[in-house]
Protein backbone atom coordinates (compact mmCIF):
# COMPACT_ATOMS: atom_id res chain seq x y z
CA UNK A 1 0.00 0.00 0.00
CA UNK A 2 1.65 3.08 -0.94
CA UNK A 3 1.39 6.24 1.05
CA UNK A 4 0.07 8.09 -1.36
CA UNK A 5 -3.19 6.22 -1.35
CA UNK A 6 -3.79 8.35 1.99
CA UNK A 7 -3.44 11.79 0.17
CA UNK A 8 -6.84 14.18 -0.53
CA UNK A 9 -6.89 17.28 -0.95
CA UNK A 10 -7.92 20.16 1.43
CA UNK A 11 -8.12 23.62 1.26
CA UNK A 12 -5.31 25.73 3.50
CA UNK A 13 -9.09 28.20 5.04
CA UNK A 14 -10.18 24.68 6.13
CA UNK A 15 -7.45 24.33 8.48
CA UNK A 16 -8.22 25.21 12.11
CA UNK A 17 -6.48 28.13 13.81
CA UNK A 18 -7.85 28.59 17.04
CA UNK A 19 -10.27 26.24 19.40
CA UNK A 20 -14.39 27.03 19.45
CA UNK A 21 -15.85 28.34 22.75
CA UNK A 22 -17.69 26.20 24.05
CA UNK A 23 -15.49 23.35 23.72
CA UNK A 24 -18.46 20.76 22.84
CA UNK A 25 -19.90 23.27 20.06
CA UNK A 26 -17.82 21.99 17.70
CA UNK A 27 -19.02 19.82 15.06
CA UNK A 28 -19.41 16.25 14.36
CA UNK A 29 -19.70 13.71 12.02
CA UNK A 30 -21.52 11.08 12.52
CA UNK A 31 -20.68 8.02 10.61
CA UNK A 32 -22.22 4.44 11.28
CA UNK A 33 -20.27 1.82 9.95
CA UNK A 34 -23.58 -1.08 10.15
CA UNK A 35 -25.67 1.62 8.13
CA UNK A 36 -23.26 3.32 5.59
CA UNK A 37 -24.81 6.68 6.77
CA UNK A 38 -22.81 10.31 7.50
CA UNK A 39 -24.92 12.63 9.53
CA UNK A 40 -23.94 16.28 10.48
CA UNK A 41 -24.03 17.21 14.60
CA UNK A 42 -22.64 19.21 17.19
CA UNK A 43 -20.09 17.69 19.82
CA UNK A 44 -22.58 18.07 22.32
CA UNK A 45 -25.02 15.33 20.89
CA UNK A 46 -22.42 12.93 20.99
CA UNK A 47 -24.74 11.94 24.48
CA UNK A 48 -27.21 10.69 21.56
CA UNK A 49 -25.07 8.18 20.21
CA UNK A 50 -22.97 6.52 23.26
CA UNK A 51 -25.46 4.33 24.88
CA UNK A 52 -25.96 2.84 28.71
CA UNK A 53 -22.92 0.30 29.31
CA UNK A 54 -20.65 1.89 26.70
CA UNK A 55 -16.90 1.78 28.19
CA UNK A 56 -15.18 5.17 26.67
CA UNK A 57 -11.79 4.85 27.11
CA UNK A 58 -9.55 8.05 26.81
CA UNK A 59 -5.46 9.68 27.39
CA UNK A 60 -5.53 11.33 30.38
CA UNK A 61 -1.80 12.55 29.14
CA UNK A 62 -1.22 16.31 30.04
CA UNK A 63 1.03 18.21 27.73
CA UNK A 64 4.32 20.01 29.07
CA UNK A 65 5.07 23.44 28.02
CA UNK A 66 7.86 21.45 25.90
CA UNK A 67 8.54 24.22 23.41
CA UNK A 68 12.02 26.15 24.92
CA UNK A 69 14.91 28.18 23.08
CA UNK A 70 18.23 27.90 23.77
CA UNK A 71 21.38 29.86 23.05
CA UNK A 72 24.81 28.65 22.19
CA UNK A 73 27.92 30.30 23.80
CA UNK A 74 28.75 32.19 20.79
CA UNK A 75 24.84 33.81 20.95
CA UNK A 76 23.57 31.43 18.68
CA UNK A 77 19.43 30.92 19.21
CA UNK A 78 18.23 27.47 18.77
CA UNK A 79 14.33 25.49 19.25
CA UNK A 80 14.24 22.71 21.75
CA UNK A 81 11.44 20.45 22.06
CA UNK A 82 11.33 17.85 24.90
CA UNK A 83 10.11 14.71 23.25
CA UNK A 84 10.78 11.55 25.69
CA UNK A 85 11.64 11.46 29.48
CA UNK A 86 14.73 9.10 30.29
CA UNK A 87 15.37 9.80 33.82
CA UNK A 88 15.54 12.60 36.13
CA UNK A 89 17.83 14.80 33.77
CA UNK A 90 18.18 12.87 30.62
CA UNK A 91 15.49 13.72 27.84
CA UNK A 92 15.33 12.97 24.00
CA UNK A 93 14.27 16.59 22.59
CA UNK A 94 14.10 17.76 18.84
CA UNK A 95 16.96 20.81 18.30
CA UNK A 96 16.84 23.10 15.34
CA UNK A 97 18.87 24.09 13.60
CA UNK A 98 20.61 20.74 13.85
CA UNK A 99 24.19 21.92 13.24
CA UNK A 100 24.44 24.01 16.61
CA UNK A 101 23.39 20.67 18.51
CA UNK A 102 26.76 18.77 18.48
CA UNK A 103 27.59 16.04 21.00
CA UNK A 104 29.07 17.88 24.19
CA UNK A 105 27.64 21.44 22.96
CA UNK A 106 26.00 23.19 25.86
CA UNK A 107 23.06 25.31 25.17
CA UNK A 108 21.72 28.18 27.78
CA UNK A 109 17.69 28.89 28.16
CA UNK A 110 18.06 30.83 30.82
CA UNK A 111 20.06 31.49 34.39
CA UNK A 112 17.85 28.48 36.00
CA UNK A 113 17.81 26.28 33.50
CA UNK A 114 20.56 24.62 30.65
CA UNK A 115 21.22 21.47 28.61
CA UNK A 116 24.13 19.89 27.50
CA UNK A 117 23.69 17.86 24.00
CA UNK A 118 24.82 13.80 25.39
CA UNK A 119 24.54 11.98 21.41
CA UNK A 120 22.58 11.91 18.22
CA UNK A 121 19.54 9.37 18.24
CA UNK A 122 20.46 8.92 14.48
CA UNK A 123 17.03 6.98 13.97
CA UNK A 124 15.29 10.62 13.70
CA UNK A 125 18.04 13.11 13.97
CA UNK A 126 17.10 13.85 17.69
CA UNK A 127 19.40 14.41 20.62
CA UNK A 128 19.50 13.01 23.55
CA UNK A 129 20.12 15.68 26.46
CA UNK A 130 21.42 16.12 30.42
CA UNK A 131 19.10 19.32 31.64
CA UNK A 132 20.86 21.23 34.46
CA UNK A 133 18.63 22.94 36.72
CA UNK A 134 17.93 23.61 40.76
CA UNK A 135 14.77 22.61 41.97
CA UNK A 136 11.41 20.56 40.45
CA UNK A 137 11.81 20.40 36.69
CA UNK A 138 7.98 20.76 35.68
CA UNK A 139 7.90 23.72 37.63
CA UNK A 140 11.15 24.68 35.90
CA UNK A 141 9.60 24.19 32.32
CA UNK A 142 6.47 25.68 33.47
CA UNK A 143 8.12 29.62 33.79
CA UNK A 144 10.20 29.25 31.02
CA UNK A 145 8.30 26.62 28.34
CA UNK A 146 5.63 27.49 26.01
CA UNK A 147 2.79 25.02 24.82
CA UNK A 148 4.02 23.00 21.58
CA UNK A 149 1.74 23.96 18.86
CA UNK A 150 1.69 22.12 15.62
CA UNK A 151 3.41 24.13 12.97
CA UNK A 152 0.25 24.57 10.64
CA UNK A 153 -1.17 26.62 13.70
CA UNK A 154 -0.21 30.35 13.48
CA UNK A 155 -2.64 32.27 15.82
CA UNK A 156 -1.46 32.61 18.86
CA UNK A 157 -3.36 30.77 21.65
CA UNK A 158 -4.96 33.43 23.86
CA UNK A 159 -5.41 30.59 27.06
CA UNK A 160 -2.84 27.63 26.73
CA UNK A 161 -5.82 25.66 28.78
CA UNK A 162 -7.23 25.40 25.46
CA UNK A 163 -4.49 22.61 24.62
CA UNK A 164 -4.97 20.48 27.15
CA UNK A 165 -8.18 18.33 27.65
CA UNK A 166 -10.09 18.92 30.85
CA UNK A 167 -9.25 15.63 32.35
CA UNK A 168 -5.59 15.47 31.89
CA UNK A 169 -3.80 14.47 34.67
CA UNK A 170 0.19 12.92 33.74
CA UNK A 171 2.40 15.25 32.64
CA UNK A 172 4.95 13.84 30.04
CA UNK A 173 3.25 14.76 26.10
CA UNK A 174 5.08 17.04 23.44
CA UNK A 175 1.31 17.19 21.57
CA UNK A 176 -2.32 16.71 22.93
CA UNK A 177 -4.43 13.95 22.18
CA UNK A 178 -6.55 16.41 20.23
CA UNK A 179 -9.69 14.21 20.09
CA UNK A 180 -10.65 14.62 23.79
CA UNK A 181 -10.47 18.69 23.60
CA UNK A 182 -14.38 18.58 22.69
CA UNK A 183 -15.26 17.16 25.85
CA UNK A 184 -16.29 19.43 29.10
CA UNK A 185 -17.05 18.56 32.49
CA UNK A 186 -20.78 19.35 31.80
CA UNK A 187 -21.00 16.75 28.75
CA UNK A 188 -19.06 14.25 30.73
CA UNK A 189 -21.19 14.44 33.67
CA UNK A 190 -23.84 13.75 31.44
CA UNK A 191 -22.45 10.77 29.61
CA UNK A 192 -21.75 9.74 33.36
CA UNK A 193 -25.82 9.98 34.20
CA UNK A 194 -26.73 8.21 30.85
CA UNK A 195 -24.72 4.71 32.48
CA UNK A 196 -21.53 5.29 30.17
CA UNK A 197 -18.31 3.89 31.75
CA UNK A 198 -15.38 6.00 31.84
CA UNK A 199 -11.72 5.18 32.04
CA UNK A 200 -8.53 6.55 31.71
CA UNK A 201 -5.28 5.30 30.30
CA UNK A 202 -2.10 6.83 29.55
CA UNK A 203 -0.14 7.68 26.22
CA UNK A 204 2.58 10.57 26.32
CA UNK A 205 2.47 11.60 22.91
CA UNK A 206 5.64 12.36 21.35
CA UNK A 207 7.36 11.73 18.17
CA UNK A 208 5.73 8.82 16.77
CA UNK A 209 2.42 10.15 16.47
CA UNK A 210 2.83 13.28 13.95
CA UNK A 211 6.60 12.43 12.31
CA UNK A 212 5.67 12.45 8.31
CA UNK A 213 5.38 8.82 6.35
CA UNK A 214 8.55 9.80 4.06
CA UNK A 215 8.58 6.27 2.72
CA UNK A 216 6.59 5.93 -0.72
CA UNK A 217 5.54 2.18 0.90
CA UNK A 218 3.55 2.22 4.37
CA UNK A 219 5.15 -1.12 5.78
CA UNK A 220 8.31 0.80 4.94
CA UNK A 221 7.47 3.47 8.13
CA UNK A 222 8.74 3.05 11.19
CA UNK A 223 7.11 4.54 14.00
CA UNK A 224 8.84 6.15 16.90
CA UNK A 225 7.93 4.89 20.89
CA UNK A 226 6.01 6.24 22.58
CA UNK A 227 5.39 5.82 26.90
CA UNK A 228 2.20 4.11 27.82
CA UNK A 229 0.01 2.43 30.90
CA UNK A 230 -2.79 0.52 31.92
CA UNK A 231 -3.53 0.73 35.33
CA UNK A 232 -5.07 -2.58 36.69
CA UNK A 233 -8.13 -0.86 37.33
CA UNK A 234 -8.77 0.16 33.46
CA UNK A 235 -7.68 -3.36 32.61
CA UNK A 236 -10.47 -5.13 34.55
CA UNK A 237 -13.31 -2.36 33.47
CA UNK A 238 -12.49 -2.90 29.78
CA UNK A 239 -11.98 -6.68 30.17
CA UNK A 240 -15.33 -6.81 32.19
CA UNK A 241 -16.62 -4.93 29.29
CA UNK A 242 -15.43 -7.57 26.41
CA UNK A 243 -16.46 -10.65 28.24
CA UNK A 244 -20.16 -9.00 28.15
CA UNK A 245 -20.59 -7.65 24.96
CA UNK A 246 -20.32 -3.71 25.92
CA UNK A 247 -19.42 -1.40 23.18
CA UNK A 248 -15.56 -0.07 23.97
CA UNK A 249 -15.38 3.60 22.04
CA UNK A 250 -11.45 5.19 22.05
CA UNK A 251 -11.55 8.80 22.73
CA UNK A 252 -8.60 9.56 19.71
CA UNK A 253 -5.90 7.75 18.18
CA UNK A 254 -3.26 7.84 20.86
CA UNK A 255 -6.18 5.74 22.70
CA UNK A 256 -6.33 3.67 19.96
CA UNK A 257 -2.63 2.36 20.21
CA UNK A 258 -2.58 2.00 23.44
CA UNK A 259 -5.63 -0.70 23.65
CA UNK A 260 -3.93 -2.22 20.71
CA UNK A 261 -0.49 -2.49 22.27
CA UNK A 262 -1.71 -4.56 24.94
CA UNK A 263 -4.85 -6.45 23.76
CA UNK A 264 -4.36 -10.35 22.50
CA UNK A 265 -6.82 -11.52 19.56
CA UNK A 266 -9.98 -11.70 21.67
CA UNK A 267 -9.73 -8.00 22.46
CA UNK A 268 -8.26 -8.38 26.27
CA UNK A 269 -5.87 -6.44 27.75
CA UNK A 270 -3.82 -6.36 30.54
CA UNK A 271 -2.20 -3.98 33.08
CA UNK A 272 1.29 -2.94 31.62
CA UNK A 273 3.23 -0.23 31.05
CA UNK A 274 6.09 0.24 28.53
CA UNK A 275 6.87 1.71 25.17
CA UNK A 276 4.95 1.03 22.01
CA UNK A 277 5.66 1.95 18.43
CA UNK A 278 2.67 0.33 16.91
CA UNK A 279 1.68 1.11 13.48
CA UNK A 280 -1.80 0.53 12.46
CA UNK A 281 -2.97 0.67 9.28
CA UNK A 282 -5.05 -1.36 6.85
CA UNK A 283 -5.72 -4.40 6.48
CA UNK A 284 -5.54 -4.19 10.28
CA UNK A 285 -8.71 -5.30 11.76
CA UNK A 286 -8.92 -3.54 15.12
CA UNK A 287 -9.34 -6.32 18.32
CA UNK A 288 -10.42 -4.17 20.81
CA UNK A 289 -12.42 -1.27 20.47
CA UNK A 290 -15.85 -1.01 18.34
CA UNK A 291 -16.28 2.65 17.96
CA UNK A 292 -13.70 6.22 17.73
CA UNK A 293 -13.60 9.39 18.66
CA UNK A 294 -11.52 11.64 16.91
CA UNK A 295 -10.23 14.83 14.73
CA UNK A 296 -9.87 15.05 10.92
CA UNK A 297 -5.86 14.16 10.54
CA UNK A 298 -3.39 15.60 7.77
CA UNK A 299 -3.19 14.15 4.89
CA UNK A 300 -0.58 10.88 4.09
CA UNK A 301 -0.33 10.78 7.81
CA UNK A 302 -0.46 7.44 10.05
CA UNK A 303 -3.15 9.32 11.86
CA UNK A 304 -5.23 8.69 8.39
CA UNK A 305 -4.38 5.33 8.22
CA UNK A 306 -5.29 4.24 11.58
CA UNK A 307 -8.41 5.52 11.50
CA UNK A 308 -9.13 3.79 7.74
CA UNK A 309 -9.01 0.55 9.85
CA UNK A 310 -11.99 1.19 11.25
CA UNK A 311 -13.56 0.81 7.63
CA UNK A 312 -11.98 1.47 4.29
CA UNK A 313 -9.31 3.70 3.12
CA UNK A 314 -11.66 4.07 0.59
CA UNK A 315 -14.99 4.95 2.45
CA UNK A 316 -12.55 6.97 4.82
CA UNK A 317 -11.62 9.26 1.95
CA UNK A 318 -14.92 9.96 1.21
CA UNK A 319 -16.25 10.68 4.11
CA UNK A 320 -13.35 13.54 4.51
CA UNK A 321 -14.31 14.52 1.02
CA UNK A 322 -18.17 15.13 2.44
CA UNK A 323 -16.33 17.36 5.22
CA UNK A 324 -14.23 18.75 3.02
CA UNK A 325 -17.35 20.17 0.89
CA UNK A 326 -19.24 20.72 3.98
CA UNK A 327 -16.49 22.77 5.72
CA UNK A 328 -15.94 21.02 8.67
CA UNK A 329 -12.59 22.64 10.33
CA UNK A 330 -9.71 20.05 10.09
CA UNK A 331 -6.50 19.12 12.79
CA UNK A 332 -5.88 19.70 15.93
CA UNK A 333 -8.54 22.48 16.84
CA UNK A 334 -10.69 21.42 14.40
CA UNK A 335 -13.85 19.33 14.82
CA UNK A 336 -14.41 15.80 15.39
CA UNK A 337 -16.09 12.27 13.46
CA UNK A 338 -16.75 9.67 15.50
CA UNK A 339 -17.10 6.02 14.01
CA UNK A 340 -19.55 3.31 15.69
Amino acid sequence: MKTSDFDYYLPEELIAQTPVYPRDSSRLLVYSTENDTIEHKHFYDIVDYLKEGDLLVRNNTKVLPARMFAYTEHGGKVEVLLLKRFDLTEWEVLVKPGKKARNGVKLTINDELSLTVLSTIEQTGSRRVKFHYQGVFEEVISRVGEMPLPPYIKEKLADQNRYQTVYAKVDGSAAAPTAGLHFTPELIEKLQKKGVEIVDVLLHVGLGTFRPVKADDVSEHHMHSEYYEISEHTAQRINQAVSLGRRIIAVGTTTVRTLESACDQKGYVKATKGETDIFLYPPYKMKCIDGLITNFHLPKSTLLMLVSCLTTREKLLDIYKTAVDQKYRFFSFGDSMIII
